[in-house]
């Protein structure tokens, strides 16, 4: 098996069940006020395969004229992102020595069929800070491969309450999410898996 790039770990199950729940009654509460919608891909338009907000002071958007970047405010209610919950700002603090907070908590929503393909999260300033990863609800295939697209990747399925964090080198390197393994969890109302996925945007 390919192993992961320097950098990379994985804590299963870091969340418990009961963790679980409340990270899940958090993002319904969240949602209220900066409810999911489905970003585009720049240039071509093409609506991406997630539904999307975000917690923190900054939330990560996309759209066909403006494309990827972060802003102070939902992007069709204008109102500002509610903010991350303490439990994930302990997290941070607890898997990563970065000299500053997460100022982004993508909420990603999976349903059927829904995939994310191979990137570099690349928007930030702070391409030093590492991304943390929650997964909440289905299980998911997860693949790393290295700092060029293509080649040997290291696949890991990920499942609920799991954490990965992105540092080093592996912050670095194109990552995807394959597979939804639809309905093999009733943590998320109305089905799929839920990502939460922490970012320092800017240098402290």
């Amino acid at each position: 098996m390919t192993p992961p790039p320097p950098g990379f770990a994985h804590y299963p199950l870091y969340f418990d069940t009961a963790q679980q729940s409340a990270l899940i009654e958090a993002v319904r509460t969240g949602v209220k006020d900066a409810p999911f919608w489905r970003p585009s891909m720049p240039r071509t338009g093409t609506p991406m395969s997630v539904v999307l907000s975000n917690f923190g002071p900054l939330g990560w958007v996309t759209d066909k004229e403006l494309g990827y970047r972060y802003e102070h405010t939902h992007p069709k209610t204008g109102s500002p992102w509610t903010p991350i919950p303490a439990v994930l700002m302990d997290l941070w603090d607890a898997v990563t020595d970065y000299p500053g907070p997460p100022e982004a908590c993508l909420i990603n929503w999976y349903r059927d069929g829904s995939k994310m393909g191979a990137h570099i999260d690349s928007d930030e300033q702070a391409t030093d800070a590492p991304v943390v990863s929650i997964s909440l609800g289905d299980p998911a295939m997860f693949r790393i491969g290295g700092p060029q697209r293509g080649g040997p990747t290291y696949g890991i399925k990920l499942f609920s309450g799991d954490v990965v964090v992105m540092a080093g080198q592996s912050r670095r390197c194109y990552h995807s999410v394959s597979k939804i393994f639809y309905g093999e969890s009733a943590i998320v109302p109305k089905g799929g898996r839920i990502n939460l996925t922490l970012r320092r945007v800017n240098l402290p």
